[in-house]
C-alpha cells in the first residue's frame, strides 16, 4: 500500500512540473522588431508647462510666505516681480508667468 502511495505522489510531482513547464513556454516572439515602425509624434506634444500660479506657489514659498495676490496692486506686482526675479534667479518667462498671474488675480 505504500509503494501504491510513493507511485501516485511521485507521478503526480512529475505530472505537475511537466504541466508547469509546457504552459510556461511560449514560441512566440518576445520582443517585436521595430524597424518598421514611424514615430510621428514629438517630444514637445507632451511637455506640460507650470501654470503662473504654479510657479508663484512654488518659486515664492522657497524663501518666504508667498504673498495674497491681492496684496498689492498691478503697478506694485510689477516692481515687485522685478526684484523678485534677480533674487530668486527666476527666469524672464517664469517670472511673465507669475506677474500675469498675481496681475489677473487682483
Amino acid at each position: 500500500m505504500k509503494t501504491l502511495y510513493k507511485i501516485l505522489a511521485v507521478t503526480t510531482m512529475i505530472l505537475t512540473l511537466g504541466v508547469t513547464i509546457v504552459s510556461c513556454s511560449s514560441t512566440k516572439k518576445v520582443y517585436t522588431d521595430t524597424t518598421d515602425v514611424v514615430i510621428t509624434s514629438t517630444d514637445e506634444e507632451f511637455k506640460m508647462e507650470k501654470s503662473g500660479a504654479q510657479y508663484w506657489g512654488e518659486t515664492c514659498n522657497r524663501c518666504h510666505i508667498a504673498p495674497s495676490p491681492a496684496s498689492y496692486n498691478d503697478t506694485d506686482w510689477d516692481t515687485v516681480s522685478l526684484h523678485m526675479r534677480v533674487r530668486a534667479n527666476l527666469t524672464e518667462k517664469e517670472i511673465n508667468k507669475i506677474t500675469e498671474f498675481l496681475t489677473s488675480a487682483n
